[in-house]
């Protein structure tokens, strides 16, 4: 009996050492699970903010243009506040100090066409006047397109790209420009009072043979909903794994839960359950 006791409680303990690692393991799922939720939750949030951001840019595009923000409100102007805005503004173009910054668009690759515009008031904005292909690089191919006198033009405000575009940096010692960045293109321009942002003109404020405008691209990737159903579809994957699991145990029936405590082959039973605990035994 000694034997079978110390066998015995040797396969108690064989028992709970095993079930440490299961412990873990749904510790860990169940932590996991809450993670995946949470990003399910974090993407519905993100779908509600861009939602609102897509409407409220369209209001901004679509509204009448409005004249831009006056020198002194123009530390406070930002992405949130005034990306988008339809604007108008007066003066007269200083065409030989553009800078031309290279662009993809749907009309090929080429530059867009950055001018200062003076305004009345000595103060300067830099205006994307639009898009030209490569062979028109050289300003003396367009010059029937370079208004001299005073313009008025509207299109959409713009914040400046500072640094470069992807993976590429300006280089403005070598007249490179991969973005639209309006402090650094002033400070090579020898620039002042120049407005923190710029201006993409609309299509109709070009002059015959000058650059194509109006080609502004306004698009917001929005996949937050599919990100989101995927998030939680891996949560409930995981909660399912856990039910097969740990779960299923508790409707599984022991094999001899139902058996006479004294039948004629309970001892030899309880001797296979207990993996040969009493081989020994004469």
């Amino acid at each position: 009996m000694s034997e079978i006791r110390t066998v015995t409680s040797r396969a108690k303990g064989t028992r709970r050492k095993a079930a440490r690692p299961a412990l873990w393991l749904a510790v860990l799922s169940l932590a996991a699970f809450a993670v995946l939720i949470a990003l399910g939750v974090w993407q519905i949030e993100r779908r509600a903010w861009k939602l609102a951001l897509i409407d409220r840019v369209e209001q901004r595009v679509h509204a009448p243009a409005q004249p831009i923000p006056s020198p002194a409100s123009w530390p406070a102007v930002s992405t949130a506040n005034d990306e988008y805005r339809h604007v108008n503004v007066a003066g007269r173009f200083l065409h030989d100090r553009e800078t031309l910054v290279q662009a993809v668009t749907e009309e090929g690759g080429g530059y867009w066409v950055l001018t200062p515009l003076l305004r009345d008031d000595g103060t300067m904005v830099l205006v994307n006047r639009g898009f030209v292909p490569s062979e028109r690089r050289d300003a003396s191919t367009r010059q029937t397109g370079n208004p001299d006198g005073r313009v008025e033009i509207t299109g959409l405000l713009r914040i400046t790209e500072p640094k470069g575009g992807f993976l590429r940096n300006n280089v403005p010692q070598h007249n490179r420009w991969y973005s639209r960045d309006v402090a650094a293109i002033a400070a090579a321009r020898g620039l002042d009072k120049v407005a923190p942002f710029f201006i993409d003109t609309d299509a109709g404020s070009q002059t015959a043979g000058g650059p194509i405008g109006g080609l502004t691209v306004i698009r917001f990737p929005n996949n937050h909903l599919i990100y989101a159903l995927t998030w939680f579809a891996l949560a409930f994957m995981l909660a399912g794994g856990l039910f097969v699991t740990f779960g299923g145990g508790l409707f599984r029936r022991k094999r001899f839960v139902h058996e006479p405590a004294g039948g004629p082959d309970a001892s030899a039973r309880r001797t296979g359950s207990d993996a040969g605990t009493i081989v020994e035994q004469t």
